[in-house]
């Protein structure tokens, strides 16, 4: 199977020209448009290890970024586009590829409801899988991004995907979205980061995508179990704890930070009970992430173990 680095850039930049750019990321097919320096750098630097769909074969999601017209070229502007419709107004250039990976985002947390979806990041060792729900800011990106820089495999820093009636988690493994100071706190916990385009002044602030396929099996697309479910905060000023919570507490949780629990009805219900029932639950307030990582490192060998 053909991978993105094994196009030349020119290559690259004329598919994107075209929109016929097909990327293979996990189950979905995404097909990608955009006439934007930005984005073929973002391609270029963060897939160039996803393999390549045909083009004529079918595609899930079509999604592009581009200039439409003199003006919008003029006035340094630019639109997201999902199957040729434009969707969310025009943003500065400057923010493209930002935009362009929350657009991708967007399509999963609208268009894929064959799954429970939890706004979470999960990760795996061993081939047990750990979710870590979390509200923006919670800090799940930035342990995400420096578990997968330390031999962790990243199955997604956005959604985790549970099958209704099992506690495995579908691997949808993409670039890592990171915010602000976690930027230069990922880019100064390792060398091996490796980031695409910035884009500042966003809703978000300053915005850079880490390559998030760093294990040898990231396009492996088989479901790997979940055994824990774990809370991340990040908290400058709070004292660093793992802790237990209740089964009950963490499905009320679990349920405020799915994208359809009530959209499934009662197959949400049962999806998320079997889910929890086969998963510990705890909590992580951290503000070290070594101090992070051993913790939670330890704690899947103890639960690998039982």
């Amino acid at each position: 199977m053909q991978l993105v680095g094994q196009l030349s850039t020119h290559e690259i930049v004329n598919r994107l020209d075209q929109g016929k750019l097909c990327l293979k990321i996990g189950p979905y097919t995404y097909k990608l448009q955009s006439n934007l320096a930005d984005v073929v750098q973002g391609v270029t630097t963060l897939y160039g290890e996803f393999p390549l769909a045909d083009p004529v074969d079918f595609t899930d999601f079509s999604v592009g970024m581009s200039h439409f017209g003199l003006l919008s070229h003029m006035q340094r502007r630019v639109e997201f586009q999902f199957d040729d419709h434009r969707l969310f107004g025009n943003i500065p250039v400057k923010q493209a590829y930002a935009f362009t990976e929350w657009g991708m985002n967007w399509c999963v947390s609208i268009h894929v409801n064959e799954c429970l979806k939890l706004h979470a990041a999960a990760i795996a060792r061993d081939g047990m899988a750990i979710i870590m729900p979390g509200v923006p800011g919670a800090g799940k990106s930035t342990l995400c991004a420096a578990m997968g820089l330390t031999g962790w495999r990243i199955l997604s820093d956005e959604h985790a995907l549970i099958p209704p009636g099992t506690a495995n988690v579908v691997p949808l493994c993409r670039p890592v979205s990171l915010k602000n100071e976690s930027i230069q706190l990922i880019e100064s916990f390792s060398t091996k980061a490796v980031f695409g385009p910035v884009s500042k002044a966003t809703h978000k602030g300053m915005v850079a995508h880490m390559k998030g396929d760093l294990a040898p099996d990231s396009h492996d697309r088989g479901v790997l179990p979940a055994r824990i479910m774990l809370f991340p905060k990040y908290a400058k000023n709070e004292q660093q704890r793992l802790s237990s919570r209740s089964r009950t507490q963490s499905f009320i949780l679990a349920a405020y930070h799915s994208f359809n629990y009530s959209l499934m009805g009662e197959q949400g219900f049962q999806a998320m009970k079997t889910l929890i029932d086969n998963v510990e639950c705890y909590d992580l307030v951290y503000h070290d992430l070594d101090w992070a990582l051993q913790a939670v490192g330890d704690l899947h060998d103890r639960t690998r173990a039982k």
